[in-house]
């Protein structure tokens, strides 16, 4: 394999482990990272030629490196997976659809609540379909440990969720976060089918636009937007702002429910800012 075609094999590969990996670990721009590392890792193989399996092979060393970013964040339980358990029958096909997209709209806030072993597991194997054999081989484990890991992660998704598990400030921090990234397909999936966007007359002239209606066009309007928007909380609703010289100019006042984002409204009326406390949250990268 000379080395053009190496990089051409490579970039037809991208956008499917950047799928992988942006799911797995629940950040686009971390799993951009993470597939040119082992796009790094690749080039200093010097047994290139002898990989049979390219796609597979570069699978393997993106999960495995998701996996080492999971580990990072948490550390994992020293915990045995016996192959020798009973699991039932595997999930109507459907069912693992249905859950999948939970997963999609609930992003990491869900996935959080697994162990590291057990999100590779399930998000391979749910969510993009990877049999238990190839699982195993990433886990360096058994197929029926792999399918154990699947089917225990399967379960804490698919259990009612703590009260404060999916509360609105995550997935306001999970909207703004998407916007900046530009991940259009993440902020799709945190709006709600009807969304719609408004501002009050002194947000209007100061830019904002007055009203957009619809998913798609919410989406597209705040895809790489918010760059230097800050977490706030107006009364006691997350929002965020934007600041001039330390003093916040407009808001974006969310209305969440079920977990996704229902409306936003620009707020710029003196007493509304007056209102607007700064909190912790997901602020503008550097």
């Amino acid at each position: 394999m000379d080395a053009v075609s190496r990089t051409d094999r490579f970039e037809a590969e991208r956008p499917r482990l950047v799928s992988i990996a942006a799911r797995v670990l629940g950040d686009r721009t971390e799993a951009e990272d993470v597939v040119q590392e082992a796009w790094l890792r690749l080039r200093r193989t010097d047994t290139a030629d002898q990989i049979r399996d390219l796609p597979a092979w570069l699978t393997t060393v993106t999960t495995r490196l998701c996996l080492d970013r999971l580990k990072a964040r948490v550390p994992e339980p020293v915990e045995e997976v016996s192959d020798d358990v009973d699991l039932g029958p595997d999930p109507d096909p459907a069912e693992l659809v249905a859950l999948a997209d939970t997963v999609g709209v609930a992003l990491h806030v869900v996935l959080d609540r697994l162990t590291p072993r057990e999100r590779i597991a399930f998000v391979l194997h749910d969510s993009f379909g990877f049999e238990f054999p190839t699982i195993a081989d990433v886990l360096d484990t058994t197929p029926a440990a792999a399918r154990k890991l699947a089917s225990r992660a399967r379960a804490k998704v698919a259990a009612p969720a703590p009260e404060d598990a999916l509360a609105d400030w995550e997935v306001v921090d999970a909207f703004l976060e998407a916007a900046r990234g530009g991940d259009l397909e993440r902020l799709l999936r945190l709006l709600a089918p009807e969304v719609t966007v408004g501002a009050d007359q002194t947000a209007v002239g100061l830019g904002t636009p007055s009203r957009i209606e619809g998913r798609d066009e919410v989406a597209a309007f705040f895809n790489g937007a918010a760059a230097t928007a800050f977490p706030t909380l107006l009364g006691d609703r997350p929002g965020a702002a934007w600041y001039h010289r330390g003093q916040a100019r407009v808001v974006f006042d969310f209305a969440v429910a079920d977990g996704r984002v229902t409306a936003i409204t620009f707020r710029a009326e003196p007493d509304v800012l007056a209102r607007v406390v700064r909190r912790s949250g997901a602020g503008p990268r550097p």
